[in-house]
């Protein structure tokens, strides 16, 4: 039975890693076409910097919660201490990036708001 699981686990936890790859390739295919439309118009128009680096954030946060989550799998079946510690390390990493990341979008979006707000008014 915990052969099993591990076998399940760990077929969990790689089509977690596969979506991962998916999410960040679908997040940079959609910058890079953005930023090459933008290059050809020489008019930013929606697609400023701020707009396509903000959306690319995004899909890079969304991944870095699917690879947390693939790793808490690898490790929940019968870990060892070393495991564990390196679940740790990754977690707190992972969670730093995401936190820092996830401020920032928060930040781009609200001076984006503003400005859109002001170009409204004025």
């Amino acid at each position: 039975m915990e052969e099993t699981l591990k076998i399940f686990a760990s077929y969990s936890a790689l089509m977690l890693e596969l979506t991962v790859v998916l999410i960040v390739v679908y997040g940079a295919g959609e910058a890079l076409i953005r930023v090459l439309i933008r290059l050809a118009t020489q008019n930013p128009g929606q697609w400023s910097r701020r707009a396509i680096w903000l959306r690319f954030a995004t899909w890079i946060l969304i991944a870095l919660e699917f690879a947390l989550g693939a790793d808490i799998i690898r490790t929940a079946v019968a870990p060892t201490w070393d495991d564990v510690g390196k679940l740790a390390a990754i977690a707190a990493i992972r969670t730093g990036l995401s936190f820092f990341l996830e401020r920032d979008i928060e930040s781009v979006g609200e001076t984006t708001s503003e400005q859109a707000v002001a170009a409204k008014e004025g």
